[in-house]
């Protein structure tokens, strides 16, 4: 195994950052090449067109953040055997990610090829651009595998402790999307077709390069073909990681959409607003979520390797460094709500009510930002199922019925309806603080029943 991939030694600070690093660019960039597509798109075409693209691509974000979340559960089981340098059991691991994901990748395109409308009509796509979308999700269904193949490739090696190499992928991808809209819906005029077949086409050169990339270059594990087979145990053992965190990534996605639809109804405007901070937000939430995988990264290899107190000392880090990032952006939005905001909207009444809307949205991130260190532990010690529970709690409980409820109960100011976020956030937190020390008893009853025997 490369010595660089190795993060059960030396500084845990210098290890956490310089893994999260790599993920936080990777991650810029699809959030930026995803935001290049509707720039084209805007730049050429009707709204209708841009509309069907943004429909599109949410689905497709769907579809991709519950790929991502049952990866996970090969991410740390990758990086536990090779943190206990058992490299048989992470070509076992990776033989049965090959042959499960085929499997998932063949499922979820034939859910878009077979109910590409359905999908539509549920999302209540504007009916000028409902033809567009539906060609738009058919096309990324054909190249769906590829998609998948680059999002699980990408899991396999950060679960070896690698995270620079997926920056590379995405970066190859992006290059390509970006460079191809231009021809595919500038120059030829093909709108959302031409879209999809510019982000088919990224994610396959993608793919191709990993997998050479994967083929020359030792990543803590030698693969060959006699371990691509289907082991019940070692599949089972994926998706006991993997299936809470894609349901909880899929519950948070939908409970984004709904919230979006509450948002909606309160007209033009306050959608309007609504939508220039969510994405405001969501770009300030990518250095938590970085640490989230790092953090989950770094806890299974040393797992592996019986280093629990570093695995923890992961944790505490992580929690340090991004609820600083948290409090600096809240304060910063306190004081100057109206900062970013009014990048995006030259109209007064839409800054002010998206100023009023971040000012108390902004909390999230703090609050956020302790819970998402405490799931990547959580799912780096084989317990994902906790993080699952607060989220779903979260949600449930809090984030959706508050936003509703104080969306009815405060129609004139978006200033009530952004505080369930940090509300549901902060009752996420307050369950892994509680989740985490019932562990901590846990361990120690078994030390101390071990040092009896």
């Amino acid at each position: 195994m490369e010595q660089r991939n190795d993060l059960t030694t030396g500084s845990v600070t210098r290890r956490l950052v310089t893994f999260a690093l790599p993920y936080l660019l990777a991650a810029f960039l699809q959030t930026f090449y995803g935001l290049a597509d509707l720039f084209v798109v805007g730049l050429y075409n009707a709204s209708e067109t841009t509309t069907a693209v943004a429909v599109g691509s949410q689905v497709m974000h769907l579809f991709t953040v519950v790929v991502l979340g049952l990866a996970m559960g090969s991410t740390v089981l990758i990086g536990k055997a090779i943190g206990a340098k058992d490299e048989q059991e992470a070509s076992k691991v990776v033989g049965s990610t090959v042959l499960l994901f085929t499997g998932v990748a063949f499922l979820l395109t034939i859910l878009l090829e077979i109910f590409p409308a359905a999908l539509t009509r549920f999302l209540s796509t504007p009916e000028k651009s409902v033809a567009e979308t539906i060609s738009y999700l058919r096309i990324c269904g054909g190249g769906l595998p590829f998609i998948v193949a680059y999002n699980v490739i990408s899991s396999i090696y950060r679960g070896a402790g690698d995270s620079k190499r997926p920056l590379l992928f995405v970066a190859i991808a992006c290059v390509i999307n970006v460079a191809l809209d231009f021809v595919f819906v500038g120059t030829f005029g093909m709108g959302a077709k031409g879209a999809a077949i510019a982000t088919i086409t990224g994610q396959a050169v993608s793919v191709i390069v990993a997998l050479l990339v994967m083929k020359k270059v030792q990543f803590g594990c030698k693969l060959s073909w006699e371990d691509v087979v289907w082991n019940g145990s070692e599949v089972r053992k994926i998706l006991s990681v993997g299936v809470p965190v894609a349901l909880q990534d899929g519950f948070i996605q939908v409970a984004f959409i709904i919230i979006t639809k509450i948002a909606n109804e309160r007209g033009l405007l306050d959608a309007t607003a609504v939508g220039i901070v969510e994405k405001i937000i969501c770009f300030l939430f990518l250095v938590p979520s970085s640490f989230l995988s790092a953090i989950s990264a770094i806890s299974a290899q040393n797992m592996g390797a019986g280093k629990k107190e570093r695995a923890k000392k992961s944790l505490y880090v992580g929690l340090a460094i991004t609820a600083s990032w948290g409090a600096l952006w809240a304060l910063f939005h306190q004081i100057c709500p109206q900062g970013i905001v009014q990048f995006f909207s030259k109209d007064a009444e839409v800054v002010a009510a998206g100023a009023a809307y971040i000012k108390s949205y902004s909390i999230d991130i703090f609050f956020a930002a302790i819970h998402f260190c405490f799931s990547g532990y959580f799912c780096g010690i084989q317990k994902s199922s906790l993080s699952f529970i607060h989220n779903a709690i979260s949600i449930v409980l809090i984030r959706v019925p508050g936003t509703y409820f104080f969306s009815k109960w405060w129609p004139g100011t978006l200033y009530p309806m952004g505080l369930a976020a940090p509300i549901g956030s902060l009752l996420s937190a307050a369950l892994c603080v509680i989740f985490y020390v019932v562990l901590l008893q846990k361990e120690k009853r078994e030390e101390g029943n071990v040092q009896k025997f």
